[in-house]
């Protein structure tokens, strides 16, 4: 892949164009997708073996082991969060789904097994996002942070203060907590 250059404000070619505000992303995305990849494979594996050990295994069979490898995979799959100025992707294997952050309309817990926030904006977009994501990223929570103060300000949310403020409070105390244990205080 080849690197953009543009031209700067100075006249001087050859220096890349910075972003003013980057989109920040999840740094746990690659542990949690290779983490997916290597159960399905582990399960992939043991089929096969416990196929080969019967004598049973044939190409029907491994086909359909194959394909159930390929199915566990796409439901551990995480989504891919980044968020940026004013919005916040979720990024599955087929879709993305994208939110604007600085008009949000509401933003809940998900009812379920699985814990989710869930955030509408005042043009029709959802996302659902795993709010352990946010815990531990501190630049994506602080941007989105930010972001939903503008709604506020704007007056576009009008319900998600308590989902917002429980969200706050478990990322401080996930916070203090990681201070205690790095500088030994726990």
């Amino acid at each position: 892949m080849g690197r953009r250059f543009t031209q700067a404000a100075t006249g001087a070619p050859g220096t890349e164009a910075a972003p003013s505000e980057p989109f920040v992303h999840d740094t746990h995305w690659a542990a949690e997708r290779r983490s997916a990849l290597g159960v399905a494979f582990l399960l992939l594996t043991a089929l096969f073996a416990m196929d080969a050990g019967f004598g049973t295994l044939d190409v029907i069979r491994g086909i359909l082991w194959t394909g159930l490898a390929c199915l566990l995979f796409v439901i551990l799959h995480p989504p891919r969060v980044s968020v940026g100025p004013g919005l916040l992707t979720a990024r599955g294997l087929l879709l993305a789904d994208t939110v604007r952050t600085d008009s949000l309309v509401s933003v809940r817990w998900s009812d379920g097994v699985a814990q989710r926030l869930v955030l509408r904006d005042a043009r029709g977009g959802r996302v659902e996002i795993d709010p352990a994501v946010l815990v531990r990223n501190p630049a994506m929570w602080r941007r989105l942070d930010t972001d939903t103060r503008t709604s506020v300000r704007r007056g576009t949310l009008l319900r998600g203060a308590t989902a917002l403020r429980q969200l706050a409070e478990r990322i401080d105390r996930e916070t203090a907590l990681t201070v205690f244990r790095v500088s030994g205080l726990r």
